[in-house]
């Protein structure tokens, strides 16, 4: 060994070469930590979901184990009058709300073993609505699909968009996105 031979010429240093260690002799291995699920998100709309993002939501929720919150966004129209003496749910007639095909693809989430929630959100500003679901529940995947044929291309592109840049997490844009 080096200090052997040169430890009455360099006594410092062959005292420091003795106390150095192997660093892989030192780690202890960690054990992971387990990660916390978080939700895969469909949102609409108010339209029906494209049956791609339907099927991409519903996959990747079974694959990773996790809950399926289809979220519904429902534009708010200011009628005042309503608002004050029926509500809310007033606003929106049936036809304009598609909620059979909503809880028809909660129902075969459901019937697949996936956790599922369906939430109504009515608002006038439905991006920053999104957001704030997104941001409150803790979403790992957003799926964003509504129908095309049933929602202008305009509407559908400027609010993938605005959502693809402002989301936290993972954003999956049906086709024509």
């Amino acid at each position: 060994m080096i200090c052997d031979r040169w430890a009455k010429a360099v006594p410092t240093l062959c005292r420091a070469m003795r106390q150095v260690r192997d660093r892989r002799d030192d780690v202890a291995p960690v054990a992971p930590e387990p990660t916390r699920a978080r939700p895969v998100v469909l949102a609409t709309l108010a339209v029906r979901v494209h049956p791609s993002a339907e099927r991409m939501a519903i996959d990747s929720a079974i694959e990773a184990g996790v809950p399926l919150l289809i979220v519904n966004l429902i534009p708010l129209p200011p009628f005042v009058r309503t608002m004050v003496l029926i509500g809310p749910e007033g606003t929106t007639l049936p036809h304009e709300e598609d909620l059979d095909a909503l809880r028809a693809t909660a129902r075969r989430a459901a019937d697949l073993g996936v956790k599922t929630e369906l939430l109504r959100v009515r608002t006038r500003h439905a991006v920053k609505a999104l957001l704030e679901v997104l941001r409150e529940r803790d979403a790992g995947l957003l799926v964003f699909g509504p129908h095309l044929g049933m929602v202008g291309r305009l509407r559908f592109r400027t609010t993938a968009r605005r959502v693809r840049r402002d989301a936290d997490c993972l954003v999956w844009i049906a086709p024509d996105g």
